[in-house]
């Protein structure tokens, strides 16, 4: 790529927000977090339908490295959220993200395979947070995408080359049961996956893209945790 052509990469708006401190989205580390607009998929409980919908941001690549120059032996890494941040080309950024000494956690639905590998090769990426949206039969249910073979070759190569990566579920008990969750879990464990599987509560808001008003509470006690760490978060 040529040096005219990543200046204007890194001069596009397609930042809607950044969170400029947390000490939770990156285990043991001191981050923060740049929120990409547009997703590839809709996923009924989502809450960022005013990230997910934004056709132009409000910050560039360049605004936030501007940042980051100001914030180098303060904060320890950058987090790439979203939406979907591989829905853009991200490796300009990450170039320099990495030559100002910050680790790069990539939060991902992980259906952008070819990307995600590319960003590893070059080792641009030193960790993932992987959404497990949904088993194969209600994949297309939850985010209305046929993706789901796309989602389980990201997470077959991940676990195959050991790369650095948690597996994370956003349970609304309306969409997914005690059965799907324990289905999901097996998926994981029979790949070889061995890290923790977070749980994540879903959150009511009035701006959840399916419009969702209801959600039944899983029993956490029919939960398989004798597979795999099982944590609950929020």
């Amino acid at each position: 790529m040529n040096i005219n052509k990543e200046l204007n990469l890194l001069n596009k708006k397609i930042v809607y927000s950044f969170t400029k401190f947390t000490t939770i989205d990156y285990q043991d580390e001191i981050s923060c977090i740049v929120w990409h607009i547009s997703c590839n998929l809709l996923c009924s409980y989502c809450y960022n339908d005013n990230i997910v919908f934004s056709k132009q941001g409000y910050y560039s690549h360049n605004d936030i490295l501007d940042f980051l120059k100001s914030r180098v032996g303060l904060l320890s890494a950058v987090v790439l959220s979203g939406g979907e941040a591989t829905m853009h080309n991200l490796e300009p950024f990450c170039k320099e993200v990495k030559k100002l000494g910050f680790k790069i956690k990539l939060d991902t639905n992980g259906i952008n395979t070819k990307i995600i590998k590319e960003l590893i090769s070059k080792n641009l990426i030193d960790f993932i947070s992987l959404d497990f949206k949904a088993p194969k039969e209600k994949f297309k249910i939850l985010t209305q995408k046929s993706s789901y073979e796309k989602f389980y070759e990201t997470l077959k190569y991940l676990i195959d080359i050991k790369f650095s990566f948690e597996l994370r579920t956003t349970i609304n008990g309306s969409l997914l049961n005690e059965n799907d969750i324990n289905s999901m879990i097996k998926i994981a464990y029979n790949l070889g996956y061995k890290n923790s599987f977070y749980i994540q509560n879903y959150l009511q808001t009035i701006s959840n893209i399916g419009n969702i008003k209801y959600t039944k509470q899983i029993n956490k006690n029919l939960i398989f945790k004798n597979l795999l760490n099982i944590e609950f978060r929020n």
